[in-house]
């Protein structure tokens, strides 16, 4: 596996280092906002509501390195969310639908999945993991690197920015109460998500319903 080949064992410019990061992210992007315009062109139902990106700031992969004991020699194979992309679905399946979408891709050699939709952390997280190898074109060659997509609904990231920013503010220590009730809000974001689910599947079967008796009329 060829990762970015001019690794130091003291990173001494860490621009050059995420450069090949943020050019991914940005071909990445593009890529991915492109399912969701073309299920728009033929005028059918996008399972992307929208999709984010970011680089790890150098501050935040300084202290993943130092808490996961990652030498920065190794840091290219053994820091697989440097770079990091979220795709929002409106519903739990769209989120599988995705997947699927990604798995027939031929630009990005999935390595890794893991599935927190149906197996949630204990904290009540819940996302849908994809770490796979991207290939960038570069002036020196290609690099390959790695990079991370989670899939979520709309309430699964709201949840999951939420508890986010109250994690960093506690330092991931929290009070037994708080953490039981980020618990529970976590339950009821899914419930929200399986209702809207059943609201729509309603929807759709009347409108059905209504094409039928139309045609029989």
């Amino acid at each position: 596996m060829a990762y970015i080949k001019e690794v130091f064992l003291v990173i001494k410019n860490w621009n050059n280092f995420l450069f090949p990061y943020e050019q991914a992210l940005g071909e990445l992007k593009i890529k991915l906002r492109g399912i969701r315009n073309e299920f728009i062109q033929f005028g059918k139902r996008s399972p992307i509501e929208f999709v984010t990106g970011r680089v790890k700031p150098v501050p935040s992969i300084k202290e993943k390195m130092t808490r996961r004991y990652i030498s920065e020699n190794r840091l290219p194979q053994d820091m697989e969310d440097i770079a990091g992309l979220r795709i929002m679905c409106p519903f739990v399946e769209d989120i599988y639908q995705v997947v699927d979408l990604l798995r027939k891709r031929t630009d990005i050699n999935i390595l890794e999945e893991r599935d927190y939709v149906n197996k949630e952390k204990s904290s009540g997280y819940r996302s849908y993991h994809i770490v796979f190898e991207y290939p960038v074109e570069m002036t020196t060659g290609e690099h390959k690197i790695l990079a991370e997509i989670q899939v979520r609904t709309l309430a699964m990231n709201f949840w999951a920015t939420v508890e986010h920013s109250l994690n960093y503010k506690y330092n991931g220590v929290f009070p037994t109460e708080l953490k039981n009730r980020l618990q529970q809000s976590a339950e009821t974001a899914f419930k929200l998500d399986e209702g809207m689910s059943e609201i729509r599947d309603e929807l759709i079967e009347k409108q059905s319903e209504y094409s039928k008796n139309n045609r029989d009329d």
